[in-house]
């Protein structure tokens, strides 16, 4: 046996970390946490001052004791659980088990997983973090408390299954809200009043702006008319002209957060699976004979970048763009209260491994999610872009029109990477004709048309990531569990890439809102995560924390079992009857979305998916009709429903007609700029329909 035992979380990094230190260390993995409060009971003692009763985790048996064996003949164990609150628990379980001195020398942290990192932290070990521990743990306890108090009442009260938590209450909330700001909308209606104009021989738009000073909206076909009347024939003056160059910042390098968001809006990847190619970059991939690892730390809420990697960016933008590229080197992190700073933001480790260079050894979403951070984090150390823009106001009587244009002067980061489309829109050339004040334009023509205000649109992934952040709910690492939990549970639902709350979510929030108010209070669970953040860094103790909590909490769960009612939640009528009993059939929510059931269910145990006919003849067998289906993923494709007679299959819907060239199938294949009709066989395309 060497002499050091390393002791990491994942096996993905046992081989890496070995490989860059000597034989005398042997690298193992915990596969995460060994230690947890049991499932089978709440495992927290309420009167013993919330003290938590662990214990080692089923079906790790085998693994403790492989862990021990090595530690008992290893002079020194370096625990190098992942760099965070939940990896310095992790160390601190391990280190209980295997009878480590919390106090020495014995933890290692690395925020990226390469060669000179890593060497790098094995000269600085340091004791555990027990500031940490406690507020990891204080979380747990927290959300235990939580869960295991009020998921038992929500099974009596309404259906088994169900469960509260304190993150997942308050996004469940948020969705719901949305829904009932929709449901109760009322719009408004207003007219736009748009003119083209001639200066020479260039024509512009222009909008209308004010009339005698008064910039209100045009809320009625006779607002316009108003206006329209005023105007006395086609020419205006030009009352103003104003220039000016604008420069726009580079966005900082990711956090977890923002990584999420972008990764939603610019590849349509869910959280969940932004994560798990992340942790796949972090733990490292194989480039011809080096495993490393591609990025930094992907778990972070921090905008801060070393000054190593500042000095490889700069001269990485130097050499293949020119100095007039470079950002400034005094550009500050961007600062957030909630932020724990504890890390750097998300990069790239290297920037020899280009994306382009390592394209082969990479997936095809691992690619896409590298070449978005490289090129987020490159952007971050670029110059500003500068772009010159130009205001005319243009009077004709008393009445105003504004034309409003822009050219991007320099491109600066801009040449490398924008920010998707929710954060920051593309600037684009727009310029104006030359227009000095007193010239006279010729109007062409006037266009008005009648609008009525929309109702706020409902909460994609990335917006409702975004929001969380902003009102301090939770962690970033925490919001893909959570979206995946409140799906799994039936509270929420996408549809078209949106949440819409459920039945039975908005029957759970309802209860929630009348017993439990805090729980479900936004200010009062983000001051609760700031409260457990003082815990962390040594400022609060975690006990007292809990303690003030409980003591509201035990009131509000003692009224809830003596008068929350039961609620029936019924399932609806699919308008089908079972064909093996009779019974209606009902839909019901499982693991992987709705599908079809016997409501005679124990009895009947007939169930099978939902099946959504497209009206369109199998094109193979030209017998069964096209269905839509959805795999255990949830994602939608088409098959003839003959299957398995006939093995039609299709991710793109077939349309019914053929194609003109060659007679084969059409399909519609979904681009990001809409919908195209394209032949399976040849190259016969249509035009792209939004």
């Amino acid at each position: 046996m060497a002499d050091y035992l390393v002791i990491v979380e994942s096996p993905a990094k046992t081989k890496t970390i070995a490989k860059y230190l000597s034989s005398k260390y042997t690298v193992m993995a915990s596969m995460g946490h060994i230690r947890d409060l049991p499932k089978s009971t709440i495992g927290i003692d309420i009167e013993n001052n919330f003290e938590p009763k662990y214990i080692n985790i089923r079906g790790k048996g085998d693994l403790i004791n492989k862990l021990k064996k090595a530690a008992k003949s290893a002079k020194k164990i370096y625990l190098a659980a992942d760099p965070d609150r939940e990896g310095e628990a992790i160390a601190w379980h391990l280190a209980h088990i295997l009878g480590v001195n919390v106090s020495e020398d014995c933890r290692v942290v690395f925020n990226e997983i390469t060669k000179d990192a890593i060497k790098e932290s094995f000269k600085h070990p340091r004791p555990i973090n027990l500031d940490l521990v406690h507020a990891q743990q204080g979380r747990r306890i927290l959300d235990r408390l939580v869960g295991y108090k009020i998921s038992p009442l929500l099974w009596k009260k309404v259906k088994k299954g169900l469960s509260a938590g304190r993150v997942q209450s308050v996004t469940v909330g948020l969705i719901i809200d949305r829904e009932n700001e929709i449901r109760n909308f009322v719009p408004v209606e207003y007219w736009n009043l748009n003119g083209q104009f001639k200066k020479g021989k260039e024509i512009f738009k222009a909008n209308f702006h004010s009339i005698a000073g008064d910039k209100s909206e045009l809320h009625t076909e006779q607002d316009v008319q108003k206006v329209l009347s005023t105007i006395k024939g086609k020419d205006f003056t030009v009352k103003s002209v104003t220039k000016k160059e604008k420069l726009r910042n580079p966005a900082f390098s990711f956090t977890t957060s923002s990584l999420q968001q972008d990764a939603s809006r610019k590849l349509n990847f869910r959280t969940k699976k932004t994560m798990q190619i992340a942790q796949q970059l972090y733990e490292g991939i194989t480039i011809g004979k080096t495993h490393d690892g591609l990025i930094t730390y992907m778990r972070t809420d921090s905008t801060r970048i070393s000054d190593t990697a500042k000095a490889e960016a700069k001269s990485y933008i130097e050499s293949n763009y020119g100095a007039e590229y470079l950002g400034s080197v005094n550009r500050a992190a961007k600062k957030n209260a909630a932020a724990q700073d504890a890390h750097e933001a998300i990069r790239p480790t290297s920037l020899d491994r280009t994306p382009e260079s390592i394209k082969e050894y990479l997936s095809r979403d691992q690619y896409r999610l590298y070449k978005m951070i490289w090129d987020r984090f490159i952007a971050s150390q670029m110059a500003p872009a500068v772009i010159d823009t130009m205001s005319v106001d243009l009077q004709n009587e008393n009445v105003i029109f504004r034309a409003n244009g822009s050219k991007i002067k320099f491109p600066g980061f801009m040449k490398v990477y924008v920010e998707s489309e929710e954060e920051g829109k593309e600037e684009k050339d727009n310029m104006l004709p030359d227009m000095s004040e007193g010239d006279v334009v010729e109007a062409l023509k006037m266009e008005d048309s009648q609008h009525f205000t929309q109702p706020p649109s409902r909460y994609s992934e990335a917006k409702l990531v975004k929001t969380l952040e902003e009102l301090g709910i939770g962690r970033p690492s925490t919001y893909a569990p959570t979206i995946d939990t409140i799906q799994k549970r039936g509270y929420v639902a996408l549809e078209n890439k949106r949440f819409v709350p459920k039945e039975l979510g908005e029957v759970v929030h309802k209860l929630l809102v009348e017993f439990f108010p805090d729980i479900i209070n936004v200010k009062f669970t983000a001051n609760m995560e700031k409260e457990l953040d003082h815990v962390g860094v040594g400022e609060s103790e975690w006990e007292a924390v809990i303690a003030e909590f409980y003591k509201n909490f035990a009131v509000y769960l003692d009224k809830a079992e003596k008068e929350m009612e039961k609620v029936e939640v019924r399932d609806l009528p699919t308008g089908e009857d079972c064909e093996l009993c009779g019974h209606p059939m009902v839909y019901k929510m499982g693991r992987y979305g709705k599908f079809m059931a016997c409501s005679n269910f124990p009895e009947c145990r007939n169930a099978k998916p939902i099946v959504k006919d497209t009206g369109i003849t199998c094109p193979k067998c030209e017998k069964g009709h096209v269905i839509e289906r959805k795999s255990k993923k949830g994602k939608i494709f088409y098959g003839c429903d003959t299957f398995p007679t006939c093995d039609y299959v299709s991710w793109d819907k077939p349309i019914d007609r053929k194609c003109p060239s060659c007679d084969h199938i059409l399909v519609e294949k979904k681009l990001k700029k809409g919908v195209q009709v394209q032949c399976t066989s040849c190259d016969y395309k249509e035009g792209i329909q939004s």
